[in-house]
């Protein structure tokens, strides 16, 4: 679905907060985001990957602690791989990878707890 067609919000910014922001940027650096170090004005310094019209970034816990609860999807060419790599990195599989007529999809809890929506397109989706 194009959501530039349909004139609905994209989604650009993803920031989660973590207890250890160096390893949680490692980890994902294992799917092959790739990160920079960033500080802006007299924030905090913390880790930004740079994507197609988006930006992934991982700060350092604040008073409030670490984000809770959030759900991540990553589109990647191959589930399986991938899931090998985020369990080598520390991940833990929540769902191994399943598949559908339309798409391999697989659930792997990051580091800090939060689950990441790993798929693999198979064709045009409905």
């Amino acid at each position: 679905m194009n959501c530039e067609k349909q004139n609905l919000p994209r989604l650009n910014l993803l920031v989660l907060r973590a207890r250890d922001a160096d390893a949680l940027a490692t980890f994902y650096s294992a799917l092959g985001l790739r990160f920079v170090r960033h500080r802006h004005g007299t924030g905090p310094e913390h880790h930004a990957a740079e994507g197609p019209g988006s930006v992934f970034e991982i700060y350092p816990a604040n008073a409030d602690g670490a984000t809770q609860a959030v759900r991540i999807g990553f589109a990647v060419e191959d589930v399986r791989v991938a899931v090998e790599r985020a369990q080598a990195a520390g991940g833990t599989i929540v769902s191994p990878p399943v598949d559908s007529p339309w798409v391999l999809r697989a659930v792997v809890s990051d580091l800090e707890g939060h689950r990441m929506e790993l798929t693999q397109v198979h064709g045009p989706t409905p």
